[in-house]
């Protein structure tokens, strides 16, 4: 553990060594037995703000407003339904334009690249059937 992980851990966490992640607890713990000349000021500092925060009144707050609340938190996901519904028409009509843009596209395409090979094979038929190129080509 570095002395900058463990400040980390103790300005997220607090000094109560309960609040830390499991994961890091006993290798904090560790560090901080090992340099007590880091860890014993910010623990003190975490500590002091800890106990300011625990002397902090509650706030009471009226059964009126929690029930506004709770009302207008019911509400929000409908409206935000209907502007992801929106966005969703939107993406979807796009995609649909895209789509019938590229077939539109490969179907001109693909009429002028098999020009020539569409001319081969007609060239090709007639002479195997011996015909003159001026009587196929005109």
């Amino acid at each position: 553990m570095t002395p900058e992980r463990f400040i980390a851990l103790v300005e997220a966490y607090g000094a109560d060594r309960r609040r830390w992640p499991e994961t890091d607890r006993a290798s904090a713990e560790a560090f901080a037995t090992a340099h007590p000349e880091v860890a014993g000021p910010a623990l003190a500092e975490a500590d002091d703000l800890d106990a300011l925060l625990h002397r902090s009144p509650t706030p009471q707050v009226s059964i009126a407003l929690r029930d506004r609340v709770i009302a207008a938190a019911g509400a929000a996901p409908r409206a935000g339904r209907r502007w992801a519904n929106r966005l969703g028409l939107a993406f979807g009509a796009g995609w649909a334009a895209a789509a019938a843009a590229g077939v539109v596209a490969g179907v001109v395409l693909t009429g002028h690249l098999t020009a020539d090979v569409q001319a081969d094979a007609v060239l090709y038929q007639a002479s195997l059937l011996g015909m003159d190129d001026t009587e196929v080509l005109g």
